[in-house]
């Protein structure tokens, strides 16, 4: 088998299908896991004193309610590299001799042949795979959804005092917070 054909042998269009595969599939379980945080953020609920009756029964809040989103992630790079060595040595011995005694009568001959072939093959490999993951913004419906939900209590249970700044750096601070 010669070393081209050892090459060609190599299943490089079943490696690339595997890697986008299994890409696919671990950012379907990234994006599981942060709806599955987003679900416990929902669930989770904090108790906090009313600022408009300081006196009267806490409010209860989600942390979602509060602002703080999941952690959203993406693949946003991956790379499969793959080294192959591969060496074939073949070695042939071919000898022999031949020696005829005789005289007047019966001749004696003696033939000595030897052959031998010897087969040398190696291969080495390696391989090597690197993902990179970056951190994404959560889906935009997500986004706006928290924004409404903010907005809404704010209007209904202001939180921040009167005159405690400006209307920009209140409104900036009504914006839901990536945890």
């Amino acid at each position: 088998m010669s070393i081209g054909q050892e090459l060609l042998n190599v299943p490089f269009a079943e490696m690339v299908q595997k890697l986008a595969l299994s890409v696919a599939e671990s950012q379907t379980e990234l994006d599981r896991h942060s709806t599955n945080a987003a679900k416990f953020m929902a669930d989770q609920k904090i108790q906090l004193p009313d600022l408009s009756n300081l006196n009267g029964a806490p409010k209860e809040f989600s942390l979602l309610a509060m602002g703080f989103l999941p952690s959203f992630y993406a693949v946003q790079e991956a790379e499969i590299e793959v080294k192959m060595a591969i060496s074939m040595a073949k070695q042939t011995e071919k000898s022999g001799s031949a020696s005829v005694k005789g005289g007047w009568g019966p001749v004696a001959a003696q033939v000595n042949a030897s052959y031998s072939s010897r087969y040398a093959y190696n291969q080495e490999g390696a391989s090597r795979l690197t993902i990179k993951l970056a951190p994404a913004d959560p889906p935009i419906m997500l986004q706006k959804y928290m924004e409404a939900v903010t907005g809404a209590m704010l209007a209904a249970n202001p939180v921040i005092a009167e005159g405690g700044g400006s209307e920009a750096e209140q409104t900036e601070e009504r914006k839901p917070r990536r945890s």
